[in-house]
């Protein structure tokens, strides 16, 4: 979003609210198309990153092996967002407004309480997957034996990084936020990988999750020492408290949302690793890892605006709110829509460096751009939902497109194969995307591109 057309004109009614809390709300807004550019730019070198590294695992560990390692790592992304019960999510919707209202000890008692229920939610998916392991000797005994089992030290460390993660978004640190977990993991990620085989390390699956092991645990304790450090400048030491109550039944919700998210995000990939071969589950990965590119425009503008969703409600600022939303959406399609046709423009070289069998998603690459283009027309429905309430109502359309996805993987996967998966994925990302937007229309009246004309409910006058 553009600064100047953040700060444009004034907010009406706004003029009971107190002079610092209407000039804090019009600096976030005028600062938010500045974050935004600077998270995408980070996430842009972040992606760049995981693609190198992406295309050294793919040519150190060939087809078979490179498939392995990316069914397993769609797992330890799923198993590790969902770690959190939804409070690394919920950060960006409590700390804001607790702050704004000047509940510090509330601010104090989610911090540690979410730092704690995250790294036990990790340990207890930990534990559930050793039963699991130890139960399904077949899979141990598989290609996927070895990697499973390391996998499962990696999830903990995944979810308390992910919590990390959520917290210093929530505070306006998008860049410590993305750092870490994006750019620095991944950086580590291929070093050791390279460093292990070096040392005559196999290049299997197995070494390339251990390396995943060891670089998360670094960057996540890189990242809670710096955030740890921020928010002893910026919050007073004091009492905590604890208001579980309200938060799980919001974050619960959430958590569910976050687990259909993440399964529906990898859905295709997981259904391949069932139904195809792991050359093929290679193949169409390193596709889905190049069109991460066009993901990451909204990425970044959620992260840049979403808190500021939550903050601009919490100060009665309904003009400032629907101005917010106009601009992520205006933004973030002409942005998805310029990355979407690089990357299309780039794909023969991109895919190619993976090794001359992956010209062959091609096809799958477009379509999944596609998708994500035209999804992106209908605006942050998903953040309002998330941020201002609506949460079960997101969920409930996350898991209903979810079925549908899996339904099509399913009929389409054994017809066309990965370009199957592709068509289904890419549909269902434009459904998802038309109904998070009506539902913000329909809870909160709030305008988005698909749906330009508020309704009369809460939020209608501020189109």
């Amino acid at each position: 979003m553009a600064a100047d057309e953040m700060a444009a004109g004034s907010l009406p009614g706004s003029s009971s609210l107190p002079e610092r809390a209407r000039a804090g709300l019009q600096a976030a807004r005028a600062g938010a198309g500045g974050a935004a550019l600077g998270v995408f730019s980070l996430r842009i070198a972040a992606a760049g990153c995981a693609y190198l590294a992406q295309v050294l695992m793919a040519r150190m560990m060939g087809g078979e092996e490179y498939g392995v390692f990316a069914t397993v790592w769609v797992w330890i992304a799923i198993l590790g967002h969902t770690a959190t019960l939804g409070l690394a999510q919920g950060a960006s919707r409590f700390l804001p407004v607790e702050r704004a209202r000047g509940h510090l000890d509330a601010v104090r008692g989610y911090l540690v309480g979410g730092a704690l229920v995250s790294a036990a939610g990790g340990l207890a998916l930990a534990l559930a997957g050793l039963a699991v392991a130890e139960i399904q000797h077949d899979i141990l005994d598989s290609l996927y034996g070895g990697p499973i089992l390391v996998a499962v030290v990696v999830v903990p460390l995944f979810a308390f990084q992910d919590y990390l993660e959520g917290v210093a978004r929530s505070q306006g640190w998008p860049m410590l936020a993305i750092a870490p977990p994006y750019l620095l993991r991944q950086g580590l990620i291929m070093a050791g990988m390279v460093g292990a085989v070096l040392f005559g390390a196999p290049a299997h699956a197995w070494v390339a999750i251990a390396c995943t092991l060891v670089a998360t645990g670094i960057a996540a304790t890189v990242q809670g020492v710096v955030l740890l450090a921020r928010l002893r400048r910026h919050l007073p030491a004091g009492p905590r408290t604890y208001r579980w109550k309200i938060w799980l039944t919001a974050c619960l919700p959430i958590a569910a949302g976050e687990l259909a998210t993440s399964a529906f995000g990898f859905v295709d990939v997981v259904l391949l690793g069932f139904l195809a071969p792991p050359a093929s589950v290679g193949l169409y990965f390193a596709a889905t890892r190049i069109q991460q590119f066009v993901v990451f425009v909204a990425y970044a503008a959620s992260a840049a605006t979403a808190p500021r969703f939550a903050a601009a409600r919490a100060e009665g600022d309904e003009a400032g709110l629907a101005h917010l939303v106009r601009a992520q959406a205006r933004w973030t399609f002409l942005g998805t829509v310029l990355v979407g046709l690089g990357v299309i423009v780039a794909a023969p070289l991109l895919l190619g460096l993976f090794g001359s069998d992956f010209h062959d998603s091609l096809p799958v690459l477009a379509i999944l751009v596609a998708g994500g283009v035209t999804a992106s027309l209908f605006g942050p429905g998903e953040d309002i939902l998330m941020m201002l309430g609506g949460e079960r109502l997101c969920v409930a359309i996350t898991l209903a497109v979810l079925a549908l996805a899996v339904l099509l993987c399913l009929v389409l996967i054994p017809w066309l194969g990965i370009t199957g998966a592709a068509l289904a994925m890419a549909g269902a990302t434009v459904l998802r995307g038309l109904a998070m937007a009506a539902g913000a229309r329909a809870v909160h009246g709030i305008a988005t591109p698909a749906f330009p004309l508020p309704s009369l409910s809460r939020g209608g006058g501020a189109a």
